[in-house]
Formats: structure tokens, sequence, C-alpha cells
């Protein structure tokens, strides 16, 4: 994943980041739509279904961060589950994205419950133990090293804490796979091509999932950064999964 911008090979991580970065400032302003549109409605789901398994504690102290999580779309929904008495930080590398999630933060009324940080899942300027939570959903696979990010997410969670990440994954449902395919690779990027004007940012994030581990290896990064109990459920026939991990 390091030297890999969906299909296409890359000088390294750096050249993979500003390009990542790039698709990002270009589809920010409709990234939400787009998500509804490409997924029909069923991202909103998943979401309700990480942090339904999440199970945020009602109390003023709990503390959580979303990271690649700009648009505040997950940290809305766990900030509401403890009847807005959780605090979170949003981190994510992408400015664009930030901006469009502390916009929305306002209108619901939620700004005294999150702050907007841009910064790198790869280093996070966070204390250490420090959080009940991490989450993170649908980016992962766009950040060059993956187990660094791991490695970051054990070190910010305080012991007891945990990690729970939604990605899009491996289909196995025979026949779905099929489907599936023919949608990603031909759906997706002409709706990008109407309705965000972006043909190439679509085709690169679909590429990017064909790249990304499927739940098996995932989860066996999970545990080699220091994870225990590590499990994972899949949604939608596999298209998408979740995966849990606590530090003990």
């Amino acid at each position: 994943m390091e030297t890999s911008y969906g299909f296409d090979t890359v000088s390294g991580r750096e050249e993979k980041q500003g390009r990542v970065n790039e698709v990002f400032h270009r589809v920010a302003k409709r990234y939400d739509i787009m998500n509804d549109l490409m997924s029909g409605g069923l991202h909103r789901a998943w979401k309700d279904a990480m942090v339904a398994w999440l199970a945020p504690a009602h109390r003023p102290s709990y503390r959580f961060v979303d990271v690649a999580g700009g648009t505040g779309d997950v940290a809305f929904r766990i900030v509401e589950a403890t009847r807005r008495r959780a605090t979170g930080t949003v981190v994510d590398i992408n400015a664009s994205m930030l901006g469009v999630g502390a916009e929305r933060a306002i209108k619901r009324g939620l700004s005294d419950n999150l702050r907007f940080l841009e910064g790198n899942a790869e280093a996070l300027d966070l204390p250490g133990n420090a959080y009940d939570a991490y989450t993170i959903a649908f980016g992962i696979r766009n950040v060059p090293r993956i187990q660094t990010a791991l490695e970051e997410a054990f070190r910010v969670l305080k012991p007891g804490g945990r990690f729970l990440c939604l990605e899009f994954s491996e289909v196995d449902v025979p026949g779905l796979d099929a489907l599936y395919d023919a949608w990603s690779f031909r759906g997706i990027p002409a709706i990008g091509e109407r309705v965000a004007k972006d043909r190439e940012s679509y085709e690169y994030l679909v590429e990017s999932i064909r790249r990304f581990p499927n739940q098996r290896n995932f989860a066996a990064a999970i545990e080699r950064a220091g994870f225990e109990r590590v499990t994972y459920r899949n949604l939608t026939g596999g298209i998408a999964a979740i995966h849990s991990g606590w530090k003990l």
C-alpha cells in the first residue's frame, strides 16, 4: 500500500500522500452526497452499526479520536450516542474535508463537543494513553503506512481503550462479488464524472479498495500493532467490514 496509488505504482509514500490529498481536496464538498450515491445510502447504516458496536459510555469524561473523519459523519454519531456528553477530536490530513466537518458541527450545535485537527494518521499530534476510543471509517486504506497508523492508534488509546475501523473489504457471497465489481468499475466512476465532475478521483477510490488487505490479513495487522481480542464483522456480504481490537 505504501507505493500504490490505486492500481498504479508511485515512487514512495510522499508521492502517494500528495496524490491522495489532491483527490480529497477535489471531492470534499460532494463527499457525503457521493457516498450516498455510491452505496445506495448503505454507508449510513454501516456507520450506525459501527457506533452501535462501539457503544460509547454516556459520561462527560468519555473521550474519543476519529481519524480520517473530516466531514464529521462518525464523530457526530458518537456524540449523539452519548446524549451529547462525550468529547472528541476529529483528525484529518485534508483541510478541505475538515472545513466541511467544522461547518456541519456548528450547524448541528456540536462545536462544543468536537475539535477538528489537521494531522497525519501516521504521526498524531495527540497525547498517549489518553482516549477511550479510536475510530476510523473508510480512511485507513488511503494511509501509505497502515501498520504505522495502527501503532499510533494503539499509542493514543488508554489501557482498556478500543479501536474500531470500518473499511471496504472482500465480498464473501458467491454472485455478489461479480455484481459488486461491475458496479464498482463501471457505475461509480460514471457517477463521479456526472455528479462530481471528477471521474479520475473515483476510479482511484475503487482501485484502492481492491488493493486493501482482506479481512483476515487486516485483522492480523491489527494484532501486530499490539491489540488483543481482535475480531471483525462483515457487512452486506463483506462489501464492508468493521474491525475491533482492544488495548489491554
